[in-house]
């Protein structure tokens, strides 16, 4: 007979959490592009956004399959965090890393009018500020992978070099771009002085599976007695730290700064714009 004791309750507790803020993010993924796709149109929004969403999500998802399933990156996790030798990542985590990229692909495509059959819009392109941390992200990685290849030592020690470095990049590359993807769309809603193109709903669900994700970590390092277990899985900490604080800068905009304000004329627009887009 299965027992009801208070570890397997806050384990149940966690994969409820997990489930939940998977749901959560999940479904946020879909109010802007179904917005863009209700109004044929994407203004309002800056390409920033989906385009750094790929490249972090990408990433992602590469480094939750390597903690899920390579038994030599789980081997070298085991290494450097003794006390708490399993990863806090779980199959949740590698999910909604699979699901937003695809959709992040989908969202990315409809900044080509021509295949969505959308308004065209003038000067939406990559900003040289994504387009570095675009290229930058695919360098830090690949300086990584070399660093590994010639500094990597042939036993695994908590100080050596070693594969699991290359899986740590990307989630770092993850951390960056969650980081800095939203300063785009927050710096632009500054300068139209405007939320009126940007899907609120998407918000929220990011801010309830923010919160739930965080839970989800805190009761499985504290289940571990490991806190390391934390900061040894940095992608799903930060994701969930960095989101959470920037949507209370979109909640503001939304319900506070610009409450009720109306895109401007595509012209203004373009104009108040083209410092950002340069």
């Amino acid at each position: 007979m299965y027992e009801v004791t208070g570890e397997n309750f806050a384990r149940a507790i966690s994969w409820l959490l997990g489930w939940s803020y998977f749901t959560s993010w999940s479904l946020s993924f879909y109010p802007q592009p179904l917005r863009c796709w209700k109004r044929r149109s994407t203004r309002g929004i800056t390409v920033d956004f989906p385009l750094l969403n790929i490249v972090g999500f990408t990433s992602y998802f590469i480094s939750t399959t390597a903690f899920l399933f390579s038994p030599g990156i789980r081997q070298q996790y085991a290494v450097r965090h003794p006390l708490a030798p399993e990863p806090t990542v779980r199959l949740n985590d590698l999910v909604f890393a699979l699901h937003g990229t695809i959709v992040c692909f989908v969202f990315y495509s409809q900044f080509y009018p021509r295949l969505w059959n959308f308004e065209i819009v003038k000067g939406q392109r990559a900003s040289s500020t994504a387009l570095g941390i675009f290229y930058g992200s695919i360098i830090g990685v690949a300086i990584t992978v070399l660093l590994v290849s010639l500094l990597k030592g042939g036993r695994d020690t908590a100080d050596s070099w070693a594969d699991i470095d290359i899986i740590y990049a990307f989630s770092y590359v993850k951390l960056i771009i969650t980081l800095s993807k939203y300063a785009p769309q927050a710096w632009y809603n500054y300068k139209i002085k405007s939320t009126a193109g940007w899907a609120i709903d998407m918000i929220w669900l990011d801010f309830i599976g923010g919160i739930m994700s965080l839970l989800q970590l805190i009761i499985d390092s504290a289940l571990q007695a490991d806190w390391s277990g934390i900061t040894g899985n940095p992608a799903k900490l930060f994701l969930a730290v960095f989101s959470l604080g920037f949507d209370m800068v979109f909640f503001a905009q939304h319900y506070i700064l610009y409450k009720g304000a109306e895109l401007p004329a595509e012209d203004e627009e373009e104009d108040a714009t083209r410092p950002l887009l340069g």
